[in-house]
């Protein structure tokens, strides 16, 4: 079956951007300090649990119309007595907080439709619909109209959460992107599922201003239809490939120490040379890395090059 959609305006590229500000040296203000991570984990998957074990999804919408599908979440209890738990119904998969290393969370994410194209890269962008809702399903954002996301959020350039960024990446974009004459857009298999996310991949104790409290557990519907690889610093080297010692983050990776990670770092070694300079890019995109010394480091990583 082919599965479309179609928006009466061209895709607004904007930035999802979700860091908040707070100057600590403001005067009469109180800095409360954080919560343990490792016991926010353990109370936050504790209230996840229970909401998947008592809430479901409206998977016969779904079944009879997946051209005209939105993702609804209610109790299962009355009329609904019946219905299959979410709990049955996610899948799951351990990440790493990258605050306190020793604290790894069970991110659960629903898959309603993996989708038929590309599967972006922890660093890329994409462009989605979504919705956030707290935990008592009470919506405090959402965007209809596709918007472009950033992958990382490194406060440098904005992004979203890590929880939602972790389960983007385990689905696929559309099949297909036809440009209709009318100059509006229509995608195929696209990707289509939720998130239910700890507060420590979340916004821990600082949400942005609206119903959010610190500490609340959210829930993000999306739809994935596209992405493209991201070169942030634009340097030739793709962000996804500046990801040294492989972790899916990129802000422990800054060969120079100058405070600037090498995603973002035009000249990853510090030598006064761009890192676009040292390395080599045939007409098919393929890059080398040129080792002019022979000591085993590639000179865009090598001061004494």
């Amino acid at each position: 079956m082919m599965i479309k959609i179609k928006y009466a305006f061209a895709i607004l590229i904007v930035m999802l951007t979700v860091t908040v500000s707070c100057k600590k040296d403001d005067p009469g203000v109180t800095i409360i300090p954080p919560r343990d991570r490792g016991e926010e984990a353990v109370r936050a998957q504790a209230e996840i649990e229970e909401f998947l074990e008592t809430h479901f999804y409206n998977y016969e919408d779904f079944q009879a119309d997946p051209e005209n599908f939105k993702l609804k979440f209610d109790t299962i209890a009355g009329d609904n007595a019946s219905k299959t738990p979410l709990i049955d119904q996610v899948s799951s998969k351990q990440v790493e907080d990258v605050i306190d290393s020793s604290v790894e969370y069970k991110l659960y994410y629903l898959n309603v439709r993996q989708g038929g194209g590309e599967k972006p890269h922890f660093s890329d962008y994409t462009i989605n619909t979504y919705d956030g809702r707290l935990m008592n399903l009470d919506l405090f954002d959402s965007s209809v109209i596709p918007v472009r996301f950033n992958l990382v959020d490194s406060g440098t350039t904005p992004g979203i959460i890590r929880g939602l960024q972790q389960a983007i990446i385990e689905f696929n974009g559309a099949t297909e992107t036809i440009t209709n004459p009318d100059g509006t857009l229509t995608f195929e298999n696209y990707g289509i599922g939720a998130v239910f996310i700890p507060s420590g991949l979340g916004y821990f104790q600082y949400p942005p201003a609206g119903d959010l409290n610190p500490y609340d557990q959210v829930i993000f519907s999306f739809e994935l239809f596209s992405s493209e690889v991201a070169d942030h610093d634009s340097d030739g080297i793709v962000s996804y490939e500046e990801d040294l010692d492989g972790n899916g983050y990129l802000l422990d990776d800054d060969t120079d120490g100058d405070g600037l990670a090498n995603y973002l770092d035009a000249d990853d070694d510090g030598d006064g040379r761009l890192t676009k300079y040292e390395i080599e890019v045939d007409g098919d995109g393929n890059i080398t890395f040129p080792d002019v010394d022979g000591d085993g480091i590639p000179d865009y990583l090598d001061a004494d090059s």
